[in-house]
């Protein structure tokens, strides 16, 4: 018997190289005028967010720019943003456009979140486990996204990531309303990334897809976008390791990543998610190299209890990276351990191939903060994973893998 389940999913989804042209008569249909998140320096400079709102000016939306995000968000960039948008004035058919990465995205679903929902101080009242408790109770403004990276998948999930260093958290603004409207995904827009993006927000997404597809609150449609998004993924990563000009890889990656948002705000994620949000208030790891370093370790923690998916992953790997240089030879009626053991080789190789280093010393933790980073591990990803991990154990996995 199939468990009952809900589904959540952005309401209108556009993807295809080049359809950023379209923006201009998307956003139209979302309101009149615009308040621009812009994420993308790069594209800032090469004059495309100017090509971008005019696009949509010509469409009879008049545009704002309101903030240029490239770090992740925290609590006083929310409300530096909300407070701007508001001193312009907040009209009927108002919506705002995000342009750019995961953390321009965050900021510009939680800014549309907040600048409807009035009843608290600060985004922090909002916030999962650290605020007031307070509930998004009135719809946000309607909300296109164009994502200029292919990891994060935050263009399709109802949360937005928000974090402090004084005190230390990150933790997730999240409503059922807090879907965007329109999801404009232009995989052209991913050309200009370098490699260390490219490699960082990429695992990202292959985290997410594993990690959704063997989390305990699983669902049977987010498992199936899990399978298609590792299809895709998996080649593509390896392909642009070699090549980060190969649009059939970024088109691929760009999709798989859009499948992993949709998938973890139905199913969840674990354990290397939940470190990776530790890692990043403790130790400022980007999140895209905090997952890629974690996934090992996730895999090795979850072989027993997730061992059926695994060892499917597994043998699919064999047909998806069929003639891959590096990877052992594996045979897909193999016994499950081995399976299982040739997944954990090719994240292990697609690491390497990707600069990814193997060891938490090597990507600026120290020793001493390990302890402080186990403590704030726990929360919402953590409680995803496929079977519990004690306080003992998830330590002793750090200083392992320090």
């Amino acid at each position: 018997m199939l468990v009952p389940y809900d589904f959540f999913a952005p309401h209108r989804i556009v993807f295809g190289w080049g359809r950023r042209v379209e923006v201009g008569s998307l956003v139209k249909s979302l309101g009149s005028r615009a308040f621009i998140v812009n994420g993308s320096r790069t594209l800032e400079a090469n004059g495309t967010i100017d090509e971008l709102c005019r696009l949509m000016q010509s469409a009879g939306a008049t545009t704002e720019r309101l903030a240029t995000q490239t770090r992740e968000p925290e609590v006083a960039d929310v409300d530096a943003a909300v407070e701007q948008l508001l001193s312009l004035g907040l009209r009927e058919n108002d919506c705002v456009v995000a342009i750019g990465g995961g953390s321009a995205i965050d900021l510009a679903k939680a800014v549309t979140a907040m600048a409807t929902n009035r009843h608290g101080d600060s985004v922090k009242d909002f916030l999962e486990g650290v605020g007031r408790g307070l509930k998004i109770e009135r719809p946000p403004l309607p909300l296109l996204v164009m994502p200029t990276t292919a990891g994060t998948g935050t263009e399709a999930t109802k949360n937005a990531v928000i974090s402090s260093f004084d005190p230390p958290f990150k933790k997730s603004l999240r409503s059922d309303l807090m879907v965007p409207k329109v999801v404009l995904v232009d995989p052209e827009l991913t050309v200009s990334l370098p490699r260390d993006i490219t490699a960082h927000t990429g695992m990202d997404a292959i985290t997410q897809l594993i990690e959704s597809l063997i989390s305990r609150r699983a669902k049977p449609i987010p498992r199936d976008l899990c399978w298609q998004g590792l299809k895709l993924a998996l080649p593509a990563m390896f392909e642009l390791s070699r090549d980060l000009t190969n649009r059939a890889a970024r088109e691929a990656m760009s999709h798989a990543a859009l499948l992993s948002g949709m998938a973890l705000a139905n199913s969840g994620l674990g354990f290397a998610h939940g470190v990776a949000a530790s890692l990043g208030v403790h130790a400022k790891v980007p999140h895209g190299l905090a997952c890629a370093v974690m996934l090992p370790s996730a895999l090795q923690l979850n072989r027993d209890v997730a061992q059926a998916d695994l060892a499917e992953l597994g043998r699919r790997c064999c047909r998806w990276l069929h003639g891959e240089d590096g990877l052992l030879p594996f045979k897909d009626d193999g016994s499950d351990d081995a399976a299982v053991a040739h997944v954990q080789a090719v994240i292990g190789t697609l690491n390497g191939r990707l600069g990814v280093p193997p060891r938490l010393s090597a990507i600026g933790v120290t020793r001493e903060q390990l302890p402080a980073i186990a403590k704030s591990s726990r929360g919402n990803s953590m409680d995803g994973n496929p079977r519990d991990v004690s306080d003992e154990e998830l330590l002793a996995t750090l200083e392992q893998l320090w």
